[in-house]
């Protein structure tokens, strides 16, 4: 074979390569988002693998607030929400069906689950808008989680308001499935635990979908700090 016809079948040779990288390359830069958003929606649930401060500090401070569950002072149905820190009690959830007081954690670890229910920093502030996803251990906390029922009224109380809830829709979802717990535009507030299973851990989650019926943040400030 020629020189010149060796030179002519060279580009025809490399094109399926070169065409072949550049979608490669295109697609790694398209799944870039996606991946981000998975990784932030994962980090949701209590289940994956109990993620510790996301300022990746080496020691967890469990800060215990006392929370206000009766408010004599003035209320508006608007206000502002105050953020807590990793590790901070500030919340605590009351319902007819729950025989105790649940007390409320910010983060996901698993020493805060031994002390109450956890909620993860990458799902709504109770009081803003958007998805509040709690969840608790089966055996402990959330055991009554199968005795709420539609149309149920749930309290969460807080330092800077008290929220009211009521109970629209019963769950079950597989571990695997996100559907529940990620961020959401419409505000809500949304409970979960492990099934119960006598044979050990389940991969089947329960529970409820609530929504908002009542705000009433506190006014005086220095009252509610």
């Amino acid at each position: 074979m020629s020189n010149k016809k060796r030179s002519d079948l060279l580009p025809h040779l490399a094109a399926p390569f070169i065409i072949a990288a550049l979608c490669i390359s295109v697609i790694a830069v398209a799944m870039i988002k996606p991946y981000d958003k998975l990784k932030m929606y994962a980090g949701i649930a209590f289940m994956d693998k109990l993620k510790t401060d996301p300022e990746g500090s080496s020691g967890l401070v469990i800060r215990e607030n006392e929370i206000i569950t009766e408010h004599n002072g003035e209320t508006s149905e608007t206000g502002e929400v105050i953020r807590p820190k990793f590790g901070e009690l500030y919340a605590v959830i009351k319902c007819s069906a729950f025989d105790v007081d649940v007390p409320v954690y910010w983060g996901s670890k698993a020493e805060l689950l031994e002390k109450g229910a956890c909620q993860s920093s990458g799902s709504a502030v109770v009081g803003s808008d958007g998805n509040a996803v709690i969840s608790a251990h089966v055996d402990t906390f959330f055991a009554d989680m199968d005795n709420l029922k539609k149309d149920d009224v749930i309290t969460v109380n807080t330092n800077y308001g008290e929220f009211t809830y009521k109970v629209s829709e019963l769950i079950s979802f597989k571990s695997t499935d996100r559907k529940y717990i990620v961020p959401s535009e419409k505000t809500k507030l949304t409970l979960y635990t492990c099934k119960k299973d006598v044979l050990g851990s389940s991969d089947q989650r329960i529970g409820v979908i609530c929504e908002p019926v009542g705000s009433a943040f506190y006014t005086d400030v220095k009252e509610a700090e």
